[in-house]
């Protein structure tokens, strides 16, 4: 696959008009609030091999109260800043040894399980326990008939609730938290960005569920392909399919996030198209934002070279501060 979408400056100026439901904010409004105040995090020390590292088990209160695994794994001592971390589709969130990267850097990280995933990559531990019509295999077209019933309400919801779970550890400046991913670990990250108050910064990489029709338009490749095929025998029925996707559309949840952030695509990307990450990237609510742009890579993205520019970003976040208090 070459490169196959706009040149590079015309994506850095495609800024694509949001569509976006009326009702977008009081939807999100009262999703939140009636998966709120459902019990508190429960944190379970685990013992591992990973010496000055501290592992707990996680479980928290997601949408509708529904139980959703993570991990905590921190340094001991001085924790610099929280990176709550979002998994890419289908996976889960593993084990704690494959997660010690920001924690030997300083920082502690909250793995968020994926629900109803898990079936490739990392292992996952959440069940979904909501039912949901026909639909294509995978979690694309799961419940798409009502965005109340869409398998991303849940999910989403469980990101910013996992966020409101990483606040209450004792050991977590509230003020210090950003959120990150990749692929679909990118696309909740951005949505946890705007339905989060307050948050530090937002890790996000070739981001996935954005700019639906045009991903739909340019790319045959899965994900996206799960939509494509689920509408092949729904003909007629494609309006309503985007209506219901327009309420879980990165775009317009970038449109309401102001943590600064820094992002990453790949030009030949054939996963998640570059016009559907820098509509993303492009509709970011605020100028405090760097997008990496790597031109002869796929999905597959920066990879250590992203990882590292993480760490370069959480110290130019919150490495001054750490100094100072020193």
């Amino acid at each position: 696959m070459a490169q196959f979408d706009m040149p590079i400056d015309q994506l850095r100026e495609y800024r694509p008009e949001r569509e976006e439901p009326t009702d977008f904010d009081a939807f999100w409004e009262e999703t939140l609030a009636f998966s709120r105040g459902r019990g508190e995090p429960v944190f379970t020390r685990v013992d591992t091999a990973l010496r000055n590292l501290i592992v707990d088990d996680v479980t928290f209160p997601g949408f509708a109260g529904h139980p959703i695994k993570a991990w905590f794994v921190r340094p001991v001592g001085e924790i610099r800043g929280t990176v709550v971390q979002f998994i890419g589709y289908s996976g889960g969130r593993g084990v704690p040894e494959q997660w010690t990267l920001l924690p030997s850097a300083g920082y502690a990280v909250f793995v968020m399980d994926s629900r109803g995933q898990g079936s490739g990559g990392h292992a996952a531990a959440t069940p979904d326990p909501v039912g949901t019509g026909p639909r294509i295999h995978g979690q694309m077209s799961s419940g798409i008939e009502d965005p109340h019933e869409y398998y991303y309400r849940r999910l989403f919801t469980d990101a910013a609730l996992a966020v409101d779970a990483a606040r209450s550890h004792p050991d977590v400046d509230p003020s210090k938290v950003v959120v990150a991913g990749g692929s679909q670990g990118g696309g909740i990250a951005v949505a946890a960005a705007g339905l989060s108050d307050g948050l530090a910064g937002a890790m996000i990489d070739v981001p996935f569920l954005s700019h639906y029709r045009r991903a739909l338009r340019i790319t045959d490749a899965n994900p996206y392909n799960e939509l494509a095929r689920y509408m092949q025998t729904r003909r007629g029925d494609e309006e309503d399919v985007f209506r219901v996707l327009s309420y879980f559309d990165g775009v317009n949840f970038a449109a309401r996030a102001t943590a600064p952030a820094l992002y990453s695509v790949g030009l030949y990307d054939a996963v998640c198209p570059p016009s559907t990450v820098f509509a993303q990237f492009n509709h970011y609510a605020t100028e405090d934002k760097t997008i990496e742009v790597y031109p002869y890579n796929g999905h597959e993205g920066g990879q250590w070279t992203q990882w590292r520019r993480h760490l370069e970003f959480l110290d130019e976040l919150f490495g001054a501060a750490a100094e100072a208090a020193a």
